[in-house]
């Protein structure tokens, strides 16, 4: 999905001879999200990425799901979710179906003692709060508030952050989550009309070399379980790679929106899509212009669509009673809109500095356990006079 990078020693043909100081040869791997498909990268190791030496017995870490079908607003406290120590354990499933997983975390502490592989989703990190660097086998990439980090599935990753004050937003996609075909020319290249360009995509930066052997673990995910696998090298033993499929970051102060003279629709916010679902971007902005306009957006069904919207920051004119980490969602098949007032507070607003991520999924999701333990239960009402 990214534009080509590359990173450390190569050879200069692909799959050809590629030595070692000491005579012997490095290990290539192909690395891609969809076989020898789509797009892919090509690694050098020290060691062969077939290393294992040792594996744990698995356990579960599927959601509890607690409600499969409901046709109601609803509305979750996403900073009442308890701050826990470790990344993983932190990690709270709040929304599934079976194309993506919605999660919410507050982990306190940087990873160290183990590293992390999901083999079965891309991931959308979130940055809320927090700050550090996110170790890869790629190479390292620094983030901070209002970063999105995009983790091709099958990347495996360190996350250290710089305080104990983390809170982030998580879509694990089970396609690959890509720039929006809209913004693409037939050859790759992000448009003029795009609202971002590849000079605000940032890739991973300063390849190190670990060559070090010993138990190193790596917890990864597949189908609902946590595998630990330890391998007899350290999984960061690349020297080099090049392609197009690799993590990185993208700001959402860096989204330029796209305005009108009057109130322009949700997909004008579009920032990423996967199968069946997208991931769009409310930045700050100036209202429509026309003289008449309406700047509160207008009321609008979702037949065939759930929207979700998490609100990071700012002033929502449209809704009543908003904190930082609330969601609300909206399901297929009931219209929303401006809470009472709204509309005719939004009357001559010139802009507005709100921030929020907002997922619409194609088909419905799922309440988690968790979910119901932040949930707000007024919200389904809010709209009563």
């Amino acid at each position: 999905m990214p534009y080509y990078h590359t990173l450390g020693k190569i050879p200069h043909k692909r799959h050809t001879q590629f030595r070692k100081p000491d005579g012997s040869l490095y290990a290539e791997q192909l690395f891609s999200t969809e076989g020898f498909s789509n797009d892919y990268s090509l690694m050098y190791h020290v060691y062969a990425p077939t290393d294992i030496i040792h594996t744990d017995d698995p356990y579960d870490v599927k959601p509890e799901i607690a409600e499969e079908k409901m046709l109601k607003h609803r509305s979750f406290e996403g900073f009442n979710l308890k701050p826990e120590a470790d990344f993983l354990k932190s990690r709270k499933a709040i929304l599934v179906n079976n194309d993506c997983q919605i999660a919410l975390a507050a982990p306190t502490e940087s990873m160290r003692s183990y590293f992390y592989k999901n083999a079965d989703a891309d991931e959308l990190l979130f940055i809320h709060e927090g700050s550090g660097i996110i170790h890869t086998m790629y190479g390292n990439i620094e983030f901070g508030y209002g970063d999105y980090l995009i983790i091709p599935r099958g990347t495996i990753y360190q996350i250290e952050f710089k305080d104990s004050n983390n809170r982030l937003f998580i879509v694990e996609s089970f396609s690959p989550i890509r720039f929006p075909h809209k913004y693409l020319s037939k050859y790759g290249q992000l448009l003029e009309h795009s609202p971002y360009c590849e000079r605000d995509i940032r890739p991973p930066k300063d390849l190190t070399t670990v060559d070090e052997k010993g138990d190193f673990l790596i917890l990864t995910r597949k189908k609902g379980r946590m595998y630990g696998i330890h391998y007899g090298h350290h999984p960061f033993d690349i020297v080099g790679w090049d392609g197009y499929c690799y993590p990185f970051a993208f700001s959402m102060h860096d989204f330029e929106p796209i305005t009108g003279s009057v109130h322009q629709p949700p997909p004008v916010h579009l920032t990423f899509e996967g199968h069946n679902f997208v991931v769009c971007s409310f930045c700050p902005r100036l209202f429509d212009y026309h003289p008449q306009a309406v700047p509160a957006p207008y009321n609008h069904s979702n037949i065939d669509s759930d929207e979700l919207l998490y609100y990071v920051d700012g002033d929502f004119m449209s809704r009543k009673n908003v904190t930082r980490g609330m969601l609300t969602l909206h399901p297929g098949g009931i219209p929303h809109g401006p809470h009472p007032g709204a509309v005719e507070r939004s009357i001559g607003a010139k802009e507005t500095r709100e921030l929020a991520v907002m997922v619409d999924t194609f088909h419905p999701l799922q309440l988690t356990k968790t979910a119901l333990e932040l949930e707000n239960p007024n919200y389904t009402m809010s709209w009563a006079e």
